[in-house]
């Protein structure tokens, strides 16, 4: 597991440029010797990028006749064929003084290509490179590049210590990140949304909440809501507008006469809205789609729908597939709502299924189920508790009694397992975690 967060002393330079590379430094070589890019704007909507190097499959136009590593989409399963995590060496030596002669502008370029995680390790280059994280040329490049990848982030307490881990599903390797500026009350993983991850917890006397950046390890306490009890939340972050909200709903405990509130990172304010209507939650699992936040209920049965521009809650009457063991709610792209469930009354007749709501229908169509093998191997046992969430249209399906995870592309129709994912302790709270360094808590 490689540890970030310390930095060791920079190398020796000589007028800005570096004497001495390592391997990681031997992938931004490659980056600025090969490879074309598109003349379109860095970032292009819709675009992933999970490469190492950001140019996956890109044209090879330097001198030397350098290999161009292939690879399948996103990297996810045992059949990659080529792992990310090994270094690209290319054929031809770089002289020292290169880097020296490279403009500001290129080479922040070339960096904020550069896998997240890799980025600390580049930094015990030379001074230069040490601060880079604190220079604005170089955020606002990496801000315009299309995402690292997935990544799964794992959070646990050992002996009361915060423990924080990420699993990087491009490079096939874990990650450990220090969570030790956390106060100690955190305690409660909310979730994660565009770089950002929230806590909550109870300091003793108030329940709060926090959010922060674990990459530039940056974090605040978000001022006490109207009604200060312990709550269901969720954080959705707009990286257009640089902010985040942060929505409480009903009480964790079943009070639901509590008053929805948000939470708006421009304001840094709490607004008070609607109460949810009484009904019987069957799940404390919600989806944010659409500037919609969904939940599921037993009675009335379907979904109550928060509408974030109104603030008024709604029901739905979208009936769940029959006998159905439990569901989770999985917001995908595009306005799209997926349900995820196990299925059948006895072990043997159990399969795993996904769902997408037809919002015209308000009904549940079926889209996928899980293949025997996969099921069988994820869960042995029929009351075998797993975790099951979601980002960019992909569902990740976690076994804690097992240790594994499974990957499911929605648009791909593809099954695979997490190779080398396995998980870090039985307590450990999940989710998908987007690296970035520009990420603002405030």
């Amino acid at each position: 597991m490689v540890e970030i967060g310390e930095v060791s002393e920079p190398r020796v330079c000589r007028n800005g440029s570096c004497v001495e590379v390592d391997d990681c430094l031997t992938q931004v070589v490659s980056l600025s010797i090969g490879g074309t890019r598109s003349s379109s704007t860095l970032g292009g909507s819709g675009s992933r990028n999970t490469s190492p190097a950001g140019l996956t499959g890109s044209r090879n136009t330097s001198p030397c006749k350098q290999k161009v590593v292939k690879t399948k989409p996103r990297g996810l399963d045992e059949e990659t064929v080529a792992t990310f995590s090994k270094a690209l060496h290319p054929d031809v030596q770089m002289e020292d003084n290169i880097w020296a002669m490279l403009p500001e502008d290129l080479l922040n370029e070339i960096l904020a290509r550069v896998p997240p995680f890799l980025i600390f390790r580049l930094r015990s280059v030379c001074k230069r490179w040490n601060s880079i994280l604190q220079d604005s040329s170089f955020l606002k490049f990496h801000s315009q590049v299309p995402s690292h990848g997935p990544c799964l982030l794992t959070f646990w307490k050992n002996s009361n210590t915060p423990q924080c881990s990420v699993f990087s599903l491009p490079l096939k390797t874990w990650y450990r990140i220090p969570f030790m500026y956390l106060p100690p009350w955190a305690f409660w993983l909310v979730g994660s949304s565009g770089g950002l991850v929230c806590f909550s917890g109870f300091d003793g006397y108030d329940f709060k909440t926090l959010v922060c950046n674990p990459l530039t390890q940056a974090w605040r306490m978000l001022p006490s809501m109207h009604h200060n009890q312990q709550r269901q939340l969720i954080m959705v972050v707009d990286r257009k507008n640089r902010s985040f909200i942060v929505i409480a709903t009903c009480d964790m405990f079943g009070d639901k006469s509590l008053p929805t509130e948000v939470y708006d990172s421009k304001m840094n304010s709490w607004s008070v809205h609607q109460i949810m209507p009484a009904v019987n939650l069957c799940s404390s699992k919600m989806a944010f789609c659409d500037s919609r936040l969904y939940l599921e209920t037993l009675s009335p049965l379907g979904l109550m729908m928060y509408r974030l521009d109104t603030g008024s809650w709604e029901h739905i009457p979208a009936k769940f597939p029959r006998s159905l063991l439990d569901g989770y709610l999985v917001a995908g792209t595009q306005h799209r709502l997926f349900l995820v469930g196990r299925i059948g009354l006895y072990s043997t007749l159990q399969s795993m299924r996904i769902w997408e709501l037809d919002h015209s229908k308000i009904q549940w169509v079926e889209i996928s189920r899980m293949p025997p093998k996969y099921f069988r191997a994820l869960l042995r046992l029929s009351a075998e508790r797993f975790e099951c969430f979601g980002q960019d249209n992909l569902i990740c399906f976690t076994s804690w009694n097992q240790g594994k995870g499974l990957l499911y592309d929605v648009d791909k129709k593809v099954w695979s397992w997490i190779v080398g994912c396995a998980l870090q302790s039985y307590n450990s709270q999940v989710c998908f975690f987007e690296p970035r360094f520009d990420a603002s808590i405030y």
